[in-house]
């Protein structure tokens, strides 16, 4: 009896221990999951300890308003990532959108002219969807090239001069409020209601995942991997030139230099925000919050006044941090 008894005990210590093994992984990819979340936090405490008037409401309004285009392109840039492709593109598309709004509204009313210069972004998206999947081009190295040639147009297009907009109500969409909240800033919030719906609700979003995922198994199982990402470089064509519209229109003029590192800074704050570079993975409640990420430390980097040379070397690391992170995460799957 008291054999079998000796026998039994090791058994329940192996469960007991099996058990609080499994524990351990859970907290870990809590830990991981939300990990996004847990940083804003503590960047929110240092914030409010390192700026007196952190909380005050212009000083929250001036950050969401300062980061509006980029949530605009970083938004697109998710849904472009989760399906397994890249586009740095965008900031040419982005000072695209900017240049064509200023020219345009200097011809035509706000709203048509706001629409067409969406549509260059369109056009551009196309343009990048089909040079990575009909014409076959890695998506990192095509967009690449597809960026320089928009750039170039943009540059020819303005004859490599700033142009600045003589209509009245230029400014509203960037600097503009309704209800002492500012256009932009509603902009983005009607942009993640979209993206995140199309993401969450629709059957397009589980073929953008299942397009990240496995792109292979994907096609076995009828999903059109290359239509749906077309239809992914054309948000975010079209999101990243209405960033350039909100840019403009905060400027006063269309600006062919802009966007200079909007795709750095959106892919940081996909990344940060915990999408997965390798694809498959991702939300934009994520994206949203690497927004306030981002955000939070650039009003606190302001304040301990330091350059915008030591902010870049900052956010780079970071960036490294956070792709490090997600290959760990990918490492233990």
């Amino acid at each position: 009896m008291s054999a079998q008894l000796q026998g039994v005990q090791p058994n329940r210590a192996d469960d007991r221990g099996a058990r609080e093994s499994g524990l351990g992984r859970t907290l870990v990819d809590i830990l991981a999951r939300f990990a996004p979340l847990f940083i804003l936090a503590a960047l929110l405490v240092a914030g409010t300890l390192v700026n007196p008037n952190f909380w005050a409401l212009n000083n929250i309004r001036n950050m969401l308003t300062q980061n509006a285009s980029v949530s605009l392109v970083a938004f697109g840039m998710t849904l472009v990532i989760i399906s397994g492709v890249f586009d740095l593109s965008v900031g040419a598309i982005f000072a695209a959108g900017s240049v064509s709004f200023a020219m345009l509204s200097n011809q035509m009313p706000m709203a048509p002219a706001a629409a067409l210069s969406v549509l260059v972004g369109v056009a551009a998206g196309a343009i990048n969807g089909y040079v990575v999947n009909a014409l076959k081009v890695n998506s990192f190295i095509g967009t690449i090239a597809t960026g320089a040639v928009f750039s170039g147009l943009v540059y020819i297009a303005c004859n490599s001069s700033p142009v600045q907009a003589k209509s009245e109500g230029y400014d509203t969409l960037g600097l503009g409020r309704i209800w002492e909240m500012p256009w932009a800033v509603v902009c983005v919030v009607v942009a993640y209601l979209i993206c995140a719906g199309l993401l969450n609700k629709t059957i397009f979003g589980r073929y953008v995942f299942a397009s990240g995922g496995n792109a292979e198994a994907a096609l076995l199982n009828g999903i059109p991997v290359h239509t749906v990402r077309m239809w992914c470089f054309i948000v975010v064509g079209a999101l990243a030139a209405f960033g350039g519209i909100v840019t403009g229109s905060q400027l006063g003029l269309g600006q062919p230099t802009l966007g200079a590192n909007i795709a750095l800074d959106a892919f940081a704050i996909v990344v940060i925000g915990g999408t997965s570079v390798y694809g498959g993975r991702g939300a934009i409640w994520r994206t949203l919050t690497g927004v306030l990420i981002l955000a939070t430390l650039t009003n606190i980097f302001n304040a301990m006044a330091w350059d915008t040379t030591r902010q870049s070397v900052a956010k780079g690391l970071i960036v490294i941090a956070a792709v490090a992170l997600d290959a760990v995460r990918r490492s233990r799957r």
